[in-house]
């Protein structure tokens, strides 16, 4: 008889998505942008050399000195030359060889920590192992991660507040922003800084160094790939565990997968709960993308959640979790969830690896169980989800047991 939650693949009335309904009550555009849903069109639009980075003020960020401009805002030639420098970091090799091992050496840290207390928070955790890969490639490895950790999480949480305005709550959040951009600038970057221009790493800071960049450029790019990298990896992982913790059948298949089919149950999950809700670009001039004529000055917004689901692409039954679909329908298990064309996220798989070797380590732990499901809350700033206040438990270790 067939286990009923990894069954039911072809039922049109099942939807194993957790956030699609927080993103639909909160997702707003700004006036004047399209939504695109369709898959084809998100993709003819993603990969046109007519469709610029939008948002997040990109029509108005000066590039006149690319490389002193985060590669986020870049577009054409400076941003192929500035991917092809980072590209190294980023390549299969590098993850599975230089990559890996830190997750894996941070993971089970983390999880020691986790088994001497008995219990954790499942975010805060999350957020430590994401700081500590994305430091290592980034070269912010003078400090301890724990407390570079707590600096960054309370830095990107006054940068991405919807407190904005010269309003008293305005006010305050600028002042937080401002003290805990000081605290992370003193404690964690100059001291890169400082050892890597004594001698060159290889790692990001190295390379801006190598290109001449102010301290305060520096900066930017570290908190670029904080946003990138460590953001958006803390809440996948949490998403992850709260479905698998939920689902036992699909629990015990990724425990008993390959690394590689560990990948796609992951993906699949990725597919139906995208942490970024939106892409947004903005034509530079009339061209045609799935066969739709599009006018220079327009402004699009890629619903990644709906391209996701969109059935001429991912097939029938699109709200339902099936590990085999990207298999089934011979795509590319992210579909749009990393973006596409040459702005599609270079740590990708970075983020990928992380989450599995996290997830499949803390799922072994002996008495792992989710004691609290996380409290899911929408940030009108990046739309997307964050999950907050997750609680596992287990089983203590034997000495913290006999020594409580």
């Amino acid at each position: 008889m067939p286990n009923p939650e990894l069954a039911s693949a072809h039922d049109p009335m099942r939807d194993d998505r957790k956030s699609a309904g927080l993103a639909e009550r909160n997702a707003r555009l700004k006036s004047g942008t399209d939504r695109v849903r369709s898959f084809a069109l998100a993709r003819g639009i993603l990969r046109s050399a007519h469709a610029l980075q939008d948002g997040n003020g990109a029509e108005h960020v000066d590039v006149g000195n690319p490389e002193h401009v985060p590669v986020f805002y870049l577009d054409g030639e400076p941003h192929k030359e500035r991917r092809a420098a980072i590209k190294k970091f980023f390549t299969p090799a590098a993850v599975i060889t230089r990559h890996v091992p830190v997750m894996e050496r941070a993971t089970d840290e983390l999880l020691a920590q986790l088994r001497a207390s008995g219990t954790a928070r499942l975010d805060e955790i999350a957020f430590e192992l994401a700081v500590a890969v994305a430091a290592e490639i980034v070269g912010l490895t003078e400090t301890a991660p724990r407390p570079m950790a707590n600096r960054l999480s309370r830095l990107l949480g006054t940068a991405f507040s919807a407190r904005t305005g010269w309003g008293p709550m305005g006010l305050l959040n600028r002042i937080r922003r401002a003290y805990w951009g000081y605290r992370f600038l003193v404690n964690d970057v100059r001291p890169a800084v400082c050892a890597r221009t004594a001698q060159r790493r290889d790692d990001v800071i190295s390379q801006t160094l190598d290109k001449g960049y102010s301290e305060r450029a520096i900066m930017v790019e570290c908190l670029t790939y904080a946003t990138a990298g460590m953001i958006t990896t803390r809440e996948f992982i949490v998403m992850v565990a709260w479905h698998l913790f939920e689902r036992r059948a699909l629990r015990e298949r990724f425990l008993a997968a390959t690394d590689d089919d560990q990948l796609l149950i992951l993906q699949e999950i990725l597919r139906l709960e995208p942490v970024a809700g939106f892409v947004l670009r903005r034509t530079a001039e009339d061209f045609e993308a799935a066969s739709q004529p599009l006018r220079a000055g327009s402004h699009f917004a890629i619903d990644v959640r709906a391209a996701n689901t969109d059935e001429s692409v991912v097939g029938a039954c699109p709200h339902v979790l099936d590990p085999e679909r990207a298999t089934r329908r011979g795509e590319n298990g992210t579909f749009m969830s990393f973006g596409d064309g040459t702005h599609r996220c270079p740590g990708w798989q970075v983020a990928l690896h992380e989450t599995r070797v996290f997830i499949d380590r803390l799922l072994r732990v002996p008495g792992i169980r989710m004691e609290r499901e996380p409290d899911m809350t929408w940030n009108s700033i990046v739309s997307g989800y964050e999950l907050r206040n997750a609680i596992v438990a287990c089983d203590r270790t034997r000495g913290e047991a006999r020594g409580s």
